[in-house]
């Protein structure tokens, strides 16, 4: 879903069309329009009649009433809010705080404002004026928040939306219908609160700048025409499971590119089944002059890879787990400090890696390849740890492992005599440092073109402490359990399946990756040097 910050007139525009159904609904029940008030009278009469010949189905409603309540719809609406603060959300939190306050505080003022009596029959009990339903407004503002707030945090499933979705809108039918059939509410109530929860949805969205939009498509002037020069064009793609607060991160961003006179970005989430192929596809079709990708190590391989020898310049706005090429790169971490580095930055030139293997078609990676003990603990390491501990979940993974068994291997370097190694596991990479600063391949440039081999092989746990040793203080010195080694093209073939990973995914078991340099195939944008 893309979004473009509106006008002021469109913004006020907006307002006045959302708050325009509650209005002609007020007036029509407070001029007696006759058709509306026929319908009212001749509602509550069968709802009358029919409660006092069914008791027991009356019953049943109040207790729907009782569950439906305004306070248990703000009590949903406050721990979502809790919940997304918890998940650094702070906009949406916010808005949904504001929403529910503005919901109870307009209920009970126009209550007072209208003073109207509720029906004469009522089969339950009700306190205060009849116009509007506060059950039905509080219901459908609860509803309401939800729907934009499930698009809009950690990607959740269309699936789980839609468990979610509609329970809400079952909620909204049932407390609205509950107080008809009670008749402690004209119908014309119930439908004034859904017009006054609409209201007050659309206002408080436009004032957080929640308005979806779609992107508008630039036309050429008569001043592109004569050959002055074009606004800059961007664009976004974004994992939205990997980036929190999707909403306050495409403000900053918008915010950002517009500052810098680039026109309104193309906006492109990954999808469950596409980690950011096609979308960059449609970046390149857009002519754009910069990507920028905000996601995990898979999501920044993917673009990476489909964008290599397009020139055009890549991005990478740290947002997953390890964030490897982000920090080989030197981009820091924080977003807002990384944003300003790559928007101000310069373009540099990197190498890619062309790999293939049995049972993969042939690929590209930025980062690293692996085969043996570094894939399992990729593998192994629970998605839920790593949204909650980020790269130390891999810390807990490799303890599972430490035992992983070792596997004998036939290593070819370039046009080399073959290797022969029992070894825990083989690293393929194109850059050196691992999270935490690890610097598993000192001399590693992304920019060389070589690639860079790493083989580890202790032969007891025991061995662990001084392997990590040597790769913390920068050995090079050759030794059977840590060696290190470089070309332009490597074959690995294992005399078993064993785990394989590509920038930090793992992409199956098997027994053969095969390496080579793609030099200066892609652009990436980069921090000035200081």
């Amino acid at each position: 879903m893309n979004q473009h910050p509106p006008t002021h007139v469109g913004r006020a525009l907006t307002v006045v069309l959302g708050a325009l159904p509650f209005t002609v609904i007020t007036l029509l029940v407070f001029q007696d329009w006759p058709p509306l008030r026929r319908w009212d009278e001749s509602v509550a009469a069968r709802a009358a009649e029919y409660g006092q010949t069914h008791p027991n189905v009356v019953d049943v409603w109040e207790v729907i009433g009782a569950i439906t309540t305004p306070w248990v719809c703000r009590g949903v609406i406050l721990a979502v809010a809790i919940y997304l603060w918890h998940r650094r959300a702070r906009l949406l939190t916010v808005w949904l705080i504001v929403s529910a306050g503005a919901e109870l505080g307009l209920v009970q003022a126009v209550k007072h404002i209208f003073d109207r009596a509720r029906p004469a029959q009522m089969l339950g009990e009700a306190d205060g004026w009849a116009f509007v339903s506060g059950h039905a407004t509080a219901a459908f503002v609860m509803a309401g928040a939800l729907g934009v707030v499930l698009p809009s945090v950690r990607g959740w499933r269309r699936r789980f939306r839609l468990l979610v979705a509609l329970p809400t809108i079952a909620v909204v039918w049932f407390a609205s219908v509950d107080r008809i059939v009670l008749n402690v509410h004209w119908v014309s109530d119930v439908l004034g609160a859904w017009a006054l929860g609409l209201a007050v949805l659309t206002a408080t969205s436009i004032g957080f700048g929640l308005r979806p939009g779609l992107r508008r498509r630039r036309r050429r002037t008569p001043a592109d025409e004569s050959g002055a020069a074009e606004a800059p064009r961007a664009a976004v793609i974004v994992n939205p499971i990997k980036v929190g607060d999707g909403v306050a991160f495409r403000r900053k961003v918008n915010r950002a590119l517009a500052v810098r006179g680039f026109e309104d970005p193309l906006w492109l989430e990954t999808r469950e089944d596409d980690a950011g192929n096609a979308m960059a596809k449609l970046a390149i079709e857009n002519e754009s002059d910069l990507v920028l990708v905000a996601g995990g190590d898979g999501t920044v391989r993917v673009v990476c890879a489909a964008l290599s020898h397009t020139g055009i310049p890549v991005g990478v706005i740290p947002a997953g787990t390890g964030n490897l090429l982000a920090r080989n790169l030197h981009i820091p971490l924080d977003l807002d400090d990384a944003l300003e580095r790559i928007l101000d930055g310069r373009d540099r030139r990197i190498d890619l890696v062309k790999v293939s293997g049995d049972g993969l078609d042939t690929d590209r990676f930025a980062v690293m390849a692996g085969l043996g003990l570094d894939a399992a603990i990729i593998t192994g390491a629970p998605p839920i740890l790593k949204a909650q501990l980020g790269w130390t979940a891999y810390v807990v993974s490799a303890a599972k492992n430490i035992n992983h068994p070792s596997v004998k291997v036939r290593i070819v370097l370039d046009d080399d005599e073959p290797l022969e190694r029992r070894v825990r596991t083989v690293v393929i990479g194109n850059v050196g440092m691992l999270q935490a600063n690890i610097p598993l391949l000192p001399d590693a440039r992304p920019d060389d073109g070589l690639i860079d081999v790493v083989i580890i092989a202790p032969r007891r746990v025991t061995q662990w402490p001084l392997v990590f040793w040597r790769v913390m203080t920068r050995t090079k010195r050759t030794e059977m359990y840590l060696e290190r080694f470089t070309g332009r093209k490597v074959e690995v073939t294992a005399a078993v399946d064993v785990q394989r990973q590509l920038d930090g995914d793992g992409i199956g078991p098997g027994r053969t990756l095969t390496a080579e340099v793609d030099p200066g195939s892609l652009v990436v944008r980069v921090p000035k040097r200081r």
